[in-house]
């Protein structure tokens, strides 16, 4: 296991859905415009190996011995036009395009469209040869580009787990919107395993709801594709950790992750 072999992944996935997009694209042409985020977090020989493609985002929670409390801490960054080291990063990237990053009612958008900056798929913004008909004219930009716009290559970091290192969240942004790091820590400390990703969603639901002023019960009840508007999609995963099984390199397979999403139906999965 190393950095290397898990970024050759991520491009060998990306290739292939390349691949599955030019296949199809003449009779689906919307598969150009599908896209994911990709958040990987492996642990081997007591290293723990995250990637990240996205905007998803992994916080570890953190036994502070001295406070008795369990603080988290972020172990990725997100690929997002919002971020001014990510404009940047996208203008080195492409210096001969002023508008490789364009504000649109206060949001910082790549090419007035995206978002992310970093993905699998997208095919629209990787290739030129999507970039026409028959895909439909909300997802195609104006001039034609010799270079992919957006990446597929993963932010990855390595670092050596500790005995005080609890646990670790995996989640969407459609999560991090309406929770805090340590709030969806608090949580996870503080309350049983069993259905604890679940817990998560529902509280970023209850935050969506504040937010817009009404009841959890209320928000569940709109429509999909509705509801888009008052939050984005959530999907969660927490692996527990147990640092003895860790250290000791062992092969079992101790039932330590819990996952859970929620669509914009709100129907949890998990």
């Amino acid at each position: 296991m190393s950095a290397d072999v898990i970024s050759k992944a991520f491009l060998a996935t990306e290739e292939d859905f390349l691949n599955l997009v030019k296949e199809q694209f003449e009779t689906k042409p919307q598969i150009a415009s599908v896209g994911s985020c990709c958040l990987v977090g492996i642990i081997c020989s007591g290293l723990l190996y995250i990637a990240n493609a996205g905007d998803s985002r992994v916080v570890l929670g953190r036994l502070e011995k001295a406070f008795k409390e369990v603080k988290a801490v972020q172990l990725s960054s997100e690929h997002n036009a919002s971020f001014e080291s990510v404009r940047e990063e996208l203008r080195s990237f492409h210096p001969d395009d002023p508008q490789i990053v364009v504000l649109r009612h206060n949001v910082w958008r790549v090419k007035g469209i995206i978002q992310i900056s970093r993905s699998i798929g997208d095919a629209y913004l990787k290739k030129p040869e999507f970039n026409r008909e028959p895909l439909l004219p909300k997802f195609r930009v104006p001039n034609s580009f010799e270079k992919p716009i957006l990446q597929a290559e993963p932010a990855i970091s390595v670092q050596k787990l500790r005995p005080e290192d609890q646990f670790l969240i995996f989640a969407s942004d459609g999560l991090w919107e309406h929770l805090s790091n340590q709030e969806a820590v608090n949580i996870v400390s503080t309350c049983p395993r069993n259905g604890i990703a679940r817990r998560l969603i529902k509280a970023a639901l209850r935050e969506a709801a504040k937010k817009r002023e009404m009841r959890y019960s209320d928000l569940k009840k709109i429509d999909r594709g509705v509801r888009r508007h008052f939050h984005d999609d959530i999907t969660v995963i927490v692996l527990f950790l147990d640092f003895h099984l860790i250290s000791n390199g062992s092969s079992c397979r101790p039932l330590v992750s819990i996952r859970g999403s929620a669509g914009v139906s709100g129907n949890s999965k998990y």
